[in-house]
């Protein structure tokens, strides 16, 4: 079909069904399936497949619950028009302009840290194990089994979803054929997601029961001391640290959480309901566009798309940076694995904190004894294919970016 109509053919494999032909996905709608082969007419004809009167019933070969509204899908829309597909156009340069933003204030954010970081390193040099030193246990097991499976899902998700984006790159379709195919990969894909969505539940769960348990009112939780919600203190706390970095000004004396912490925190809830929802309109569109216009799932096509790689790209660079890679942390932080931080650290990274506990005579309730060696290098291996993979995936979306994007 494309020898005689180039430019549409090259809009068919800008949607879902192109994107999984190009995967070598066979059982997807090609030109024919929707427009037919000897029997083809313009639209406007009451013989073509997609006019009016026809067009539920071609969608209903693949979609057995299409409706009216459901064959709305604007299936050869583009977002380079924004006089024919305003929304799409707006939503995409909308979401270009949030990922870009997002990445050049982390970006900038984690250059000016580097130097203060190398300073810190040199001056606190990493000791050898000794297993007669105190930790502070500062996460608990519940924390630390939702971190390790939102980390596995989310790798999961990045890797399927990423080809899917990609299709058009050789390593996204080699990537695709190791995970089984696409149908394969799409089933790993959403079994990643609904494991996602009971590690964000589980999380919700849980603060509920700390709540009721520590806290006693809603009010306490999440305006207290130790709350995770962002507060004057956190914006005070961000320009001292641009400050220091500049060398205009000490170091913040942080508390429980920083206010990179945070960020990264409500970035999960952010993500979940964006990714989420985007998500289950793209898993159940026969259902959903009972409710709302076909042509919303071109958006939530570009808002889920777009989302997960900003997503993607942030959790494989800058938060790595951040939590693991940064010098003073290389080779890597295993607190949120381990859950345990040297008393030493504590005082030093947190003194706030440190220094609330010891006036409320609460230190002792948190001091264990470190994990075995073994236990640690085990948890090292782990982390870093974890890095390893996600480093990865950031060489093949910079390829795809910079001498592939289509």
């Amino acid at each position: 079909c494309g020898r005689c109509h180039l430019e549409v053919a090259n809009t068919y494999f800008e949607t879902y069904h192109g994107k999984v032909s190009q995967l070598g996905y066979a059982k997807t709608a090609k030109c024919h399936d929707c427009h037919g082969a000897h029997d083809v007419h313009p639209n406007g004809d009451p013989r073509s497949h997609l006019s009016r009167e026809n067009i539920i019933g071609t969608c209903r070969k693949c979609h057995p619950s299409a409706t009216r509204r459901f064959a709305g899908y604007l299936t050869h829309a583009t977002h380079h028009d924004p006089r024919k597909y305003p929304w799409i156009f707006w939503t995409f340069w909308g979401m270009t302009a949030l990922l870009i933003g997002t990445f050049a204030v982390g970006g900038l954010h984690t250059l000016l840290w580097i130097p203060r970081a190398f300073q810190i390193r040199r001056a606190h040099p990493p000791k050898p194990f000794n297993p007669k030193e105190r930790y502070f246990v500062r996460f608990t097991r519940l924390n630390r089994l939702l971190h390790v499976s939102m980390m596995v899902s989310f790798i999961t998700l990045a890797l399927t979803g990423m080809t899917l984006k990609f299709s058009y790159t050789p390593w996204a379709v080699l990537l695709s054929r190791a995970l089984g195919g696409f149908e394969t990969a799409g089933y790993i894909h959403r079994t990643a997601a609904v494991i996602m969505f009971c590690v964000f539940f589980t999380h919700l769960w849980d603060l509920v029961r700390r709540k009721r348990k520590e806290y006693g009112t809603w009010r306490s939780m999440l305006l207290g001391p130790d709350s995770m919600l962002f507060s004057k203190k956190d914006l005070l706390q961000f320009i001292g640290t641009v400050k220091w970095y500049l060398g205009l000004g000490e170091r913040p004396r942080f508390g429980r959480w920083t206010y990179w912490e945070k960020f990264d925190y409500f970035a999960v809830f952010w993500g979940v309901t964006i990714i989420g929802s985007s998500g289950l309109m793209l898993w159940f569109p026969e259902a959903v566009t009972r409710l709302i216009p076909g042509w919303l799932i071109n958006v939530a096509t570009i808002i889920h798309s777009d989302e997960a790689l900003l997503a993607t790209g942030f959790i494989f660079t800058i938060h790595f940076f951040n939590t693991h890679l940064r010098p003073d942390r290389f080779p890597m932080d295993l607190v949120v694995f381990t859950g345990r931080m040297s008393v030493e650290e504590l005082r030093r990274e947190r003194p706030e904190e440190y220094e609330a506990l010891v006036a409320k005579g609460e230190l002792e309730k948190y001091i264990a004894e470190p994990f075995p060696p073994v236990v640690v290098r085990t948890v090292q291996v782990l982390a870093w294919v974890a890095l390893t993979i996600g480093f990865s995936l950031v060489i093949g979306i910079l390829y795809a970016i910079l001498y592939a994007y289509r």
